[in-house]
């Protein structure tokens, strides 16, 4: 294994049924998914088995809704048997008293909940369904109250993006272990919002401000998804500031002070075996059905092209901050069709040129 590419967290999509139907939806999920049927329990058992003979990332059992399956509490307790540390990623809308004891019967080390809006209109708008936002807030209390620690994840575009600080603000007073900020990606139900995605000045000052507010947080921990340029805005505002910036990070977390890690540390298995970069990416790298994790993880031509920035093109190519950023190869690929070009939300202008760099194998 190169250890400079250890795979530290997978994403598994074990249904892409849901109960609501979220505007940003990578996987377009709904009530029924008859085209992309859940796998068996056996299956799961047995992609377990595959993976922790090669790695032992963290994994989080993911949708969809994952409370929609009877067996995930006996996928997430097979799991943390084998050494796996087991998280679990919901809506909130299915949590009650007994899920709570499940969770913890189970294993599961960590539940990530997802929160739009700081009131009712706002989240239930983003999640297409009324009293999502009840659900959500039920479920942190829940967790809270069973000793169950969770995250809360919010997702934004120009409809909720004003929302930020008061979404932020609602995640301390609930209790949240973290706050993740993610800058929606346009795949799957997501590219339907396209002229929706935050613009790039916005989101200069977005990150900014999440800067200023991380630098003096020290409840919660706190990091913007999707959004690799931030790294660079990191450096740049630290070293203005003559002072180095220590991030803190969750016992759980992947990313350290790095950008993208599409490919590199970070990965998604879809409910049809697929291997993915990462939860936004739509193209395969394989399919852990016809070949094991090892073998897609080590020898993919997606996931070698991801890892190599020299291959990089147009202002990311060039850019001086490649390493630390990367940029999102996800947001590369849903708007220029080429997941090596640069990133199309970012406004730095490098100190060199940008260049062509080759085409992708996988786009000749």
């Amino acid at each position: 294994m190169i250890t400079e590419f250890v795979p530290k967290w997978i994403a598994w999509e074990i249904t892409r049924r849901c109960n609501l139907r979220c505007v940003h939806c990578r996987s377009s999920s709904d009530v029924e998914v008859k085209a992309h049927p859940d796998f068996s329990t056996d299956e799961a058992f047995r992609i377990i088995d595959d993976i922790t003979s090669y790695a032992h990332p963290v994994m989080v059992l993911s949708g969809g809704e994952p409370l929609l399956r009877e067996d995930v509490f006996r996928i997430a307790r097979y799991g943390t048997d084998k050494g796996l540390r087991m998280c679990l990623a919901t809506n909130g809308t299915l949590v009650d008293d007994k899920t709570c004891t499940k969770i913890k019967e189970s294993g599961i080390r960590i539940v990530s909940l997802s929160l739009d809006g700081s009131e009712e209109k706002v989240h239930d708008n983003f999640r297409g369904q009324a009293g999502a936002f009840d659900g959500s807030i039920r479920a942190a209390r829940l967790f809270r109250t069973h000793g169950i620690e969770f995250i809360i994840n919010s997702s934004f575009t120009k409809r909720n993006q004003e929302e930020i600080p008061k979404v932020y603000a609602l995640a301390k007073e609930l209790g949240a272990t973290a706050w993740y900020m993610f800058m929606i990606v346009p795949t799957g139900r997501g590219e339907e919002i396209m002229n929706e995605l935050i613009s790039k000045e916005d989101y200069e000052e977005i990150l900014d401000w999440h800067y200023h507010m991380e630098k003096n947080e020290k409840d919660i921990l706190v990091r913007p998804t999707c959004a690799p340029h931030y790294y660079r805005i990191v450096l740049q505002k630290s070293k203005e500031e003559g002072a180095h910036f220590e991030r803190r990070t969750l016992k759980f977390s992947t990313g350290g002070s790095k950008g993208c890690i599409a490919g590199q540390v970070i990965a998604l298995i879809d409910v049809d075996g697929n291997v993915l970069p990462c939860s936004y990416f739509p193209m395969p790298a394989g399919n852990i059905r016809t070949q094991s994790f090892k073998d897609i993880w080590e020898h993919s031509t997606l996931f070698r092209e991801l890892r190599d920035f020299k291959q990089y093109k147009g202002k990311c190519g060039s850019c001086e901050f490649v390493s630390l950023c990367g940029g999102c190869r996800a947001r590369a690929y849903a708007v220029h069709g080429d997941y090596l070009a640069e990133e199309p939300f970012c406004s730095y202008i490098p100190r060199r040129k940008g260049r062509d760099g080759p085409r992708s194998a996988a786009q000749k």
